[in-house]
């Protein structure tokens, strides 16, 4: 399914240029961003502040350990969730993470967050207008960066309260 997606995706955006294409280091990012990649002849460049939460190493784990850790932890109520599940990021390391990457990745495109109580960004004298730029991530990812783009106060697992679709 998520190859379909990544390949409607990149028919969707087929007439749309883009000058930089920037992609999250796992293996499924670049799976979605494959498509896209070879339609528009362009090269990425691997962006490891767009990496998604670190989990816990499951390799071998049964599928349904997993689920069971995903429903306990939405059981529980939004201020216990800053730990993450155990043995993996905490949520709270992860977005401040992405709350860094998102400010220095805009800061090196011209774009700085005004010194006022309002989330507004500034353009800098490197601003570029004329460029397209192009994120593939991961749900968490996007949905992190962009509350933090938006000036939303964090929250843990924002990929619930900003509920974004897979390849984007």
């Amino acid at each position: 399914k998520g190859q379909e997606q990544a390949e409607m995706v990149a028919t969707y955006l087929a007439d749309t240029p883009f000058d930089e294409i920037y992609v999250s280091p796992l293996l499924r990012a670049q799976q979605t961003a494959a498509p896209l990649l070879r339609q528009s002849g362009r090269t990425s460049i691997t962006s490891n502040w767009l990496e998604e939460i670190r989990n816990p190493i499951w390799h071998g784990t049964p599928e349904e350990k997993a689920i069971e850790a995903y429903k306990s932890e939405k059981v529980k109520p939004s201020h216990e969730r800053w730990n993450g599940l155990d043995g993996g990021e905490a949520v709270s390391d992860f977005v401040g993470r992405i709350n860094v990457g998102t400010s220095l990745f805009l800061e090196e495109h011209g774009l700085v967050r005004a010194e006022n109580s309002l989330p507004i960004w500034e353009k800098t004298s490197t601003f570029r207008p004329d460029i397209r730029v192009l994120l593939v991530a991961h749900a968490g990812t996007s949905s992190v960066s962009i509350c933090h783009m938006l000036g939303f106060p964090p929250t843990p697992w924002e990929w619930e309260r900003l509920v974004i679709g897979h390849a984007t």
